[in-house]
């Protein structure tokens, strides 16, 4: 059972890398979004899982995804970091039925985070969330603890349950659609 209760604030639940934000922990958020998924008839859509660029946070990742796995349900795992506006367009471009997203944003260095992003790759609803920290809260109450399903990286990737994409190409394919990156160019703009 988790040291401290798991609850989604703005954008996800955050916490400290190694105190409060674990392999164990992160697994069980990942049982609850898998459990919430299947509850709403959506696993056939498969989940995005994305990560940034810190500590772990690939691993963190991997973690998720086996245990989306575990849970039949297909994990489309980023095959590199990705920042979360890119992560969350991937959800309606795949179809899928949401994401799942390592990071801690603004935190500091030493936090991590798990978002979850509605089928619209959106920020999910308060009701959506509500129903998932309930999955959890049922997988952690009275230190009785519901199994969290989990199928390895190597056999999901050989049963097909984890595949890879890199969602920048798709992102960058439809920005370009959107601003005259050519001209961009010509103002010969520093960032």
């Amino acid at each position: 059972m988790p040291k401290t209760a798991i609850k989604f604030g703005t954008d996800g639940w955050r916490g400290i890398i190694a105190e409060d934000f674990t392999f164990d922990n992160v697994r069980i958020c990942a049982q609850g979004v898998a459990d919430y998924v299947k509850q709403s008839g959506l696993s056939e859509k498969g989940l995005v899982i994305g990560y940034d660029t810190r500590f772990a946070s690939e691993d963190f990742a991997a973690a998720a995804a086996e245990v989306v796995a575990g849970n039949n349900i297909k994990a489309h795992l980023c095959l590199k970091p990705a920042p979360t506006p890119v992560v969350s367009f991937t959800v309606p471009a795949t179809r899928a039925a949401g994401a799942i997203i390592i990071t801690a944003s603004h935190n500091p260095g030493s936090w991590n985070g798990f978002k979850y992003k509605s089928e619209e790759g959106a920020s999910a609803p308060n009701e959506i969330i509500s129903q998932i920290e309930k999955n959890i809260y049922q997988l952690t109450v009275d230190s009785y603890q519901l199994p969290v399903k989990r199928l390895v990286l190597d056999k999901a990737l050989k049963k097909g349950l984890i595949d890879y994409l890199d969602p920048s190409p798709p992102y960058f394919r439809h920005l370009a659609k959107l601003i005259d990156i050519e001209e961009l160019r010509k103002q010969k703009l520093k960032v």
